[in-house]
């Protein structure tokens, strides 16, 4: 059977670097990248591109792009679009293409890039996921984006609830950094909001006056939608 195994922060990416061509990879940053993807793939995205720098990001809109970027939480200044799930409506993204770079995310997915499926998951679509995770049969690494490199308990959080219903599924593992998001999980999932009162990122939220942005990042499958990595584009398709 597959085996899990799951990265606590993109500073520990040498440690799973080699073989990754053979394995698939999960990006998680629920608050908010990853999130975002799925919610502008939800409301009829046609593709999109995520880029590692703004400068470079900010090229696109003369190739007819929507052009979205945040670092540190704040949309970045002469940009359609920030990281903010909520404001990617149907009205806006329709059959558009959006080139995105974040603070982590987006660091994550062109890290990843080498593997044989990258997909991106969010609580959204965890189910959806799981499935597609386990139509292809690979090996799978949960890459936590963190943030800025550091540990963080939301995309650890969820990277529990991700390996919990492979296990359930018949994946296997035998990773200590697997079992400890699955314990959190665990340990949580009747109260994954306030768990996450305490949490970095959230207190930033609170700083920038955007909560609201949490309760859509913690909606558990409501989306049949996975998103992956096809010719250096996001695609999404429905289970």
């Amino acid at each position: 059977m597959p085996k899990i195994e799951t990265l606590l922060s993109p500073a520990l990416f040498h440690l799973h670097s080699e073989g990754l061509e053979d394995k698939q990879v999960v990006i998680i940053d629920v608050l908010r990248a990853t999130t975002t993807v799925v919610v502008a793939f939800e409301n009829g995205v046609d593709h999109v591109v995520a880029s590692a720098s703004v400068k470079d990001t900010l090229t696109y809109r003369d190739k007819g792009y929507l052009v979205a970027a945040e670092r540190n939480g704040i949309m970045v200044e002469g940009f359609d679009l920030g990281n903010s799930p909520q404001d990617y409506t149907p009205e806006l993204v329709t059959g558009r293409n959006i080139a995105l770079t974040t603070t982590n995310g987006t660091r994550a997915l062109n890290m990843a890039e080498e593997a044989e499926t990258v997909w991106v998951a969010s609580f959204r679509n965890l189910s959806a996921t799981a499935e597609a995770l386990t139509q292809n049969g690979r090996d799978v690494l949960l890459f936590c984006a963190g943030w800025k490199d550091r540990f963080n308990m939301e995309d650890t959080l969820f990277a529990g609830a991700l390996a919990e219903q492979l296990l359930t599924m018949g994946w296997t593992t035998d990773d200590d950094a697997t079992f400890a998001a699955i314990d959190l999980y665990s340990q949580n999932s009747h109260r994954l909001e306030a768990f996450l009162e305490k949490a970095s990122h959230v207190q930033r939220f609170k700083t920038l006056h955007i909560e609201s942005d949490l309760q859509v990042c913690l909606k558990i499958d409501s989306s049949r939608t996975v998103v992956y990595l096809q010719d250096d584009k996001l695609v999404g398709k429905t289970l």
